[in-house]
């Protein structure tokens, strides 16, 4: 396959977490851009071979919701100048 020939696929890493408190403060608020672009770089390194390019978002979402989320992770990504508007 071809550069041009390139296709996005949805993927997801599935886990969970175990908390006593309420989720809106299980995250951090603070996470830089720059924080997110390792992790992602991190991903990518481990779980993709070398041609592979990754996009990640982190969402907690409810299982019933995992289409819309991953859908609004698209618009991000390959459509970003609707968003700037």
């Amino acid at each position: 396959m071809s550069a041009e020939e390139r296709k996005a696929y949805p993927f997801a890493l599935v886990g969970f977490f175990v908390s006593d408190k309420p989720i809106e403060e299980c995250f951090r608020q603070d996470v830089t851009p720059e924080e997110l672009e390792k992790l992602q770089d991190l991903l990518k390194k481990t779980i993709f071979t070398e041609d592979v390019d990754i996009a990640i978002a982190p969402f907690v979402v409810p299982p019933d919701q995992v289409n819309d989320a991953l859908n609004q992770l698209a618009e991000v990504v390959f459509n970003p100048e609707e968003k700037q508007e």
